[in-house]
């Protein structure tokens, strides 16, 4: 990494830790702070401005969640540092309980608009009102973070991370390529899966749940089976290269889409498999992996650092 790469990776990690609304303004200001300072750091040692310089600049202004704590609003609930992560792990948390809680119930039959209410009031009642637990759980996390925060400072000093690296690592692709070539012999032939674990010895009830419909054959299975094929080829060069590029992220990302498209054509266009407990749960993991998806997505879009800064060094 360069000097400018490692100001931009700290830039970066301030930011994500602010609202939405201020995150690139203070974006430019810290970047221009920052250059400034390393330019005038650097003329004083009469030496070209590099990565190591940059690195003990930042070290010195400040863990990012400090710095970011002097830009950002404050929230009293908990510690001003995790107050946002506290607000956004309540909102995700929550949606994905009530979400899970609503598919459950309408899965009554529903045949008038009173008939609507009952499950409605039973979603309310067991899952929306009880759900409160989760908040409260993270109250209690962060809580016991922060007293350890205070009680023990940071021993660890700030290293610059570079955009286009691995979230998870090697192993966190080596896994999501294992579970992809899983889906695949799933996809062809569900039984796979009782074959494995219970050596062809499951009741034939099992065989029967585990049976899809000609329908989804003919429709829906080879399209799934084409998208998560030919994501094979995209996780094995990331794995390879150790990183990922921008046009690499751009098709990964149109695949993923493509294919929760396709997931939510099977689950409004009939039957997957000829049980009707088997379809229902099938169609509830399908939605699962949709919410999914589509949170990353939209968290990916929401942690863009705009406009894209150029290198000064």
């Amino acid at each position: 990494m360069n000097a400018h790469e490692v100001i931009e990776s700290y830039v970066v990690e301030v930011a994500l830790l602010l609202p939405r609304k201020q995150r690139n303004d203070v974006a430019c200001e810290l970047r221009a702070l920052l250059t400034e300072e390393l330019q005038a750091k650097a003329d004083a040692a009469g030496r070209r401005a590099d990565a190591a310089l940059a690195t003990d600049l930042l070290r010195a202004f400040g863990e990012p969640v400090d710095v970011a704590a002097r830009y950002r609003p404050t929230l009293t609930i908990i510690d001003p540092a995790d107050g946002h992560t506290f607000l956004r792990a309540s909102v995700i948390g929550l949606a994905v309980i009530w979400v899970i809680g609503l598919l459950s119930v309408l899965q009554q039959p529903i045949g008038t608009g009173l008939d609507l209410l009952t499950p409605l009031s039973q979603w309310w009642v067991g899952t929306v009102i009880p759900s409160l637990w989760w908040p409260g759980l993270l109250v209690v996390g962060f809580g016991i973070s922060t007293h350890f925060r205070n009680r023990s400072p940071r021993a660890s000093t700030w290293t610059p991370r570079s955009a286009d690296r691995i979230h998870g690592g090697r192993a966190a692709k080596v896994m999501a390529l294992v579970g992809i070539l899983c889906g695949l012999f799933v996809l062809q032939d569900p039984h796979w899966v009782l074959d494995v674990f219970w050596g062809g010895r499951a009741a034939p009830a099992a065989y029967e749940a585990l049976t899809y419909t000609e329908t989804f054959r003919e429709r829906q299975a080879p399209w799934l089976f084409g998208l998560l094929l030919l994501n094979i080829p995209i996780f094995i060069t990331v794995i390879v290269m150790g990183r990922w590029s921008a046009g690499m992220r751009r098709v990964e990302t149109g695949f993923a889409l493509a294919t929760c498209a396709v997931m939510a054509w099977t689950i409004w266009d009939g039957p997957v498999l000829q049980t009707q407990a088997g379809d229902r749960m099938v169609k509830v993991i399908l939605a699962l992996i949709i919410l999914f998806v589509l949170l990353d997505f939209a968290s990916k879009r929401l942690r863009r650092i705009t406009p894209a800064p150029r290198a000064q060094f």
